[in-house]
Formats: structure tokens, sequence, C-alpha cells
């Protein structure tokens, strides 16, 4: 029997446009898969021209979630190529930034994006509010959001949006697939929960802005240092970061952690969520100082799921693959030599489970996002990886909370290499910040009794040539700029994104990334209803990069953007 093409597109609930195609055979086993991103982001050649201290602020519209990312990388990649090193104040205080940034970030993940491939709304309006609010404290002893009148509520809520002929945000899903295993009343405390995270989320940023001016899209990072230097210094500013911190933090310990447990006893026997790792390399970069040269996170790199070594990342075995990606390009290339140069080919006249339609053509190109490998290799990125390497390396708080998870849920080591332990990975990430954060604050604190200083003059000399890199971790996995510096303005630009590691194509010696292997072999229940593979996928944390040049669902281009540069036209 042929195999049937199964085409999700777009993948919804993720940041950008991702496209998944999967072949499945007569048993609906996913044979192959394909992952293509649909828009192009082209932010690189606007860079080129610009002056360098200008690099953050436009890097930073590569995405519209991780802004401080790539505003804090690009920064940083500058910085790096000037020999520019901040003083103490500012590198904690922009490790405030990403802390905030990462708590805010992955409950958002989770309760809003990720959380729906494991909770049936429908169901949760089935469930007893006094047997739910019991069942709260199997999971943990302080429950919040979880009363019986708090579910009564939850459950009104929503119930006045199916009265109205729609589940309003809750709109348009598998609602009912025989995959999901939460009870009615579990199924309830994580809808109750995901209604709560609404409200901590908007805390969550409120935090971040006290020292980013704003969130998405900060302002108060400079090449050399920091600008919310009264924020710093002001002992309200400061309270009012700890108060929020306070109550993020205690939505972490008190419903995401216990969450993850209570969806770990649900979907142990799950099989959709005990595979979905094909690509077992892992790589992750440094993350969050504490104090004077002491990060939470330490970078290195994991070959075939090996917790006995962990290897040091080296810059020069990083290069990018463009063979199956819409760019020119016949050979791979390392970042700083890098190329971005569009060469789209289309989509193809296909048969999938609903019809004929356009689907993309493996043996060409069929993806805006490139192919990054590590010594040839694919390797996943991302808090998986981050707990991995750590844990590995024997990192005391990552070793302490992955233990106890371990043995909180009674699963193997063996579990944290499934969508299941993907999960649960980012959680355990999102927990030992908010554990740890308090550190970095209170080390601000003790240096600013000393030093006020949040800045380092520097000077670009237009006779010499620089080049500088960024390497480290953010939300979703290892980020990395790469900056060349020429007659005072910047020469060539690239950014590997952590969802360029996880999501591009195969490579000219059809080795797949972490997204397509991940489906090869996946069951799926019903292909029309394809929840499989959003949960896998969702698992990730897709983060597709922005773009400006759009297409149709026919293929056909509908408009082309030009960009002027102060030294020339940039097209994007």
């Amino acid at each position: 029997m042929m195999s049937r093409r199964v085409v999700i597109d777009p993948i919804t609930r993720i940041e950008g446009h991702l496209r998944i195609e999967v072949e499945i055979d007569e048993n609906n086993v996913v044979q192959k898969a394909y992952s293509s991103s649909t828009l192009w982001r082209g932010i690189e050649l606007i860079l080129k021209g610009r002056d360098p201290r200008d690099a953050g602020l436009m890097a930073q519209r590569i995405c519209g979630v991780c802004t401080y990312s790539h505003y804090k990388a690009g920064v940083e990649a500058v910085e790096d190529a000037l020999g520019v090193t901040p003083p103490l104040n500012a590198q904690l205080v922009r490790s405030l930034l990403n802390e905030s940034l990462y708590m805010h970030d992955h409950i958002v993940q989770f309760y809003h994006l990720h959380g729906l491939d494991w909770v049936d709304i429908l169901s949760a309006l089935e469930a007893d509010p006094a047997l739910a609010a019991k069942e709260a404290f199997k999971y943990t002893d302080l429950p919040i959001a979880t009363g019986e009148d708090e579910l009564k509520a939850v459950q009104e809520k929503v119930k006045g949006f199916s009265g109205k002929g729609s589940l309003g945000p809750f709109a348009n899903a598998y609602w009912g697939n025989p995959t999901y295993k939460f009870t009615p009343e579990q199924n309830l405390i994580a809808l109750s929960h995901y209604l709560k995270a609404l409200e901590v989320q908007r805390i969550a940023a409120q935090m971040f802005a006290i020292f980013g001016a704003k969130q998405p899209h900060p302002q108060s990072l400079v090449v050399g240092g920091i600008t919310s230097v009264k924020d710093m210094l002001s002992p309200a500013r400061l309270a009012e970061w700890k108060s929020k911190y306070e109550i993020v933090k205690e939505f972490i310990d008190r419903a995401y952690y216990p969450d993850i447990v209570m969806a770990a006893s649900a979907y142990g026997t799950e099989e959709s969520v005990l595979g979905g790792m094909g690509v077992k390399n892992f790589l992750t970069g440094d993350a969050f100082l504490l104090s004077r040269n002491k990060n939470l996170f330490e970078s290195g790199m994991i070959k075939n799921g090996d917790l006995s070594r962990v290897y040091p990342i080296e810059d020069q075995k990083i290069e990018e693959d463009v063979t199956h990606a819409w760019y020119e390009g016949d050979k791979p290339l390392q970042p700083y030599n890098g190329e971005t140069i569009p060469n789209y080919t289309g989509f193809i006249d296909g048969d999938t489970v609903n019809g004929p339609a356009k689907i993309i053509n493996e043996k060409d190109k069929y993806s805006w996002v490139k192919s990054p490998r590590y010594e040839g290799e694919s390797c996943e990125v991302g808090p998986l990886a981050s707990m991995l390497v750590n844990y590995a390396k024997g990192n005391k708080p990552v070793v302490d909370a992955v233990d106890t998870f371990l043995k909180r849920t009674g699963l193997p080591v063996e579990a944290l290499f499934t969508t299941l332990g993907r999960t649960a990975a980012r959680m355990l990430q999102t927990k030992v910040i908010a554990d740890h954060a308090i550190i970095t604050f209170n080390s601000l604190i003790e240096n600013i009794k000393s030093d006020q200083s949040t800045y380092t003059k520097f000077e670009i000399d237009p006779a010499l040539e620089y080049k500088g890199r960024f390497i480290g971790e953010v939300p979703r996995g290892t980020l990395s700029h790469w900056v060349r510096i020429k007659d005072g303005v910047i020469e060539n630009y690239q950014a590997v994104v952590p969802t360029t590691w996880n999501a591009g194509p195969k490579d000219a010696n059809d080795i797949i990334g972490p997204y397509e292997a991940s489906l090869v072999g996946l069951k799926l229940e019903d292909p029309t209803k394809p929840l499989e593979v959003l949960r896998i996928i969702h698992s990730f944390d897709p983060c597709m990069a922005c773009s400006v040049h759009v297409m149709d669902i026919k293929g056909k281009e509908l408009a082309d953007f030009k960009v002027s540069t102060v030294n020339g036209v940039g097209t994007c």
C-alpha cells in the first residue's frame, strides 16, 4: 500500500509559521517527516552596513517573543568583537532580565501553547469540582487556584463560551482524541491553572519591564552596559521586582511543578509521549550569572545520549548547510562566513489524506530554515539539553532537581529522553531558575553598596577589522550571533537560533534534524486529527524566525519589501 501524506499547516500556538508533513503507512505509522518554515526573515541582510552599536536593537526584531534574547545576543556579540567587558552591575541586571524572561516564557509555553496538547477542555467541563479539589492535593500540599468554589467558577466561565456556540480561545482543537489521558478532574485542575497563568504571566512581564523598560522589545541594553541605572539604584524598584518575583515563583512551585507531576502520572503509559526523540546529540550554552564569574547553567555537548561524558563546544565545529533550504550555497559554512542568499523554489502538487494540495518537494529545497550541524551531526537544543548536559556535569542544582522529580514520579532517567521528558525538563529548568534568581538579585544588592558603575567606554576604530560572537542559552535553547565589523560598520551578520537547530531540514548527507527525527515511528490514532504530531512538535517550543517575505497557501508571492539601509539597500 502506498504511503499517505498528512499536512499540518500552519502549526498553531507557536511563534511564526511552521508546516509539518508526514508520510504514514497502512497502520498510520509515520515513515518519513518533513519540517518546513514558510516565512523568511532575512534580518541578517538588514544588519549589513549598520552601526555595530545598533545590532542588538535590530536583531531583537528577529522574534516577537524572545526579543530580549536576540537583543542581548546582538549586544554581546559586538562586545565580544570589540573586547568590551560590561561592569558587574550591568551583567547582573542582564541576568535578572534573562531570569525574568525565562519564568515568563516557560509558563506561557506550557499553559498557553503546549498545555492543550495534554488537557481536554471539554472533559474538564464534565468534572466534579469537589473531587477535583481533593485530587489537587495528590500532587502538592499547597495547591493554588483549585478550591472547589474556584473550580466551579472556572467551569462556569468556560461553559459561558460554549453557551454562545463557541469555545472562544479553546475552539478548533482535537478534543476527545483518545490519546488525552487526564481524568475530567485532572483536566479541570489544569484548566484552572491555564486561566491563573494568564494573570501570572502578566506579572512576570511587569517584572521584566522593571529593568527592561518594556516587554517585549526592551530598550535598556547598550554595547558596554545598561541604561536602566535609576531603576537599579532605586530601593522601591528593587523591592517591586522582588515582590513580583515571589508571586511568579509561588505559581511555579504550587501549580507548574505539580501539574507536570500529574502529567507524568496520567501519561506514564501513553505511547505517543514515550517516544518523540530521534536525535540524541544535545548542545547547550552558559546562562544566568549568579555572582561574579559563576553561572547557574554551564555549556557543553552530549553525544548519542551518553551521560557519562560532556564535550566542550568549539566554535569552528558549527556549520550551516542549505542543501534543502531555500538559499543558495553548495557547501556548509561556519557562521562567521555564512551567507543568506534566498533561492525560493516553491511547492509542488500532491495528494494528502485531505485531498489534493500543494506539498513540499523533499527532493529539492523545502524550508526557509537552514540546517545547523556540529561536527556534521544534528543536535537538539533547548531546556532538555540544558538539563541533560548539566545533570551529566554534576551541576548540583540540576542534579538535585532532576533526581527529586524522578523520585517523586517514579520515572527512570531514560524517561527524560522522551516527549514527556522534554516537557518536564522545561518545567525543571524553570524551577531551578526560580529557586536561584534571588541569588542574582542579592549579588546585585551587595555589589551596588561599593560599586555603582553600569557602563564601560569603548571605541570602534574604522581602520581595524573585528569579529565576535555570542553563544548562550535562551528560552528555546542555544542561540548564537556572529558578527564581522569592517570600516566601522557590520560587514556580515549571522544568527543561528534554537529553532534552526531543531527544525532544520535534512542536509546534503540526508541527516535529518530533531523535529523530523522525533516524528518517525509515531503512530497516529486518527490521521485527520494528528494531535500526537502537535504534542511532540510543541514540546520543542517552536519559534520560527520572523520574516517579511509573505506567501499565500498556494505558494504565490504576495509582496516583496525593500528596506533602506545607511549605506545601501537591503532586500528582506
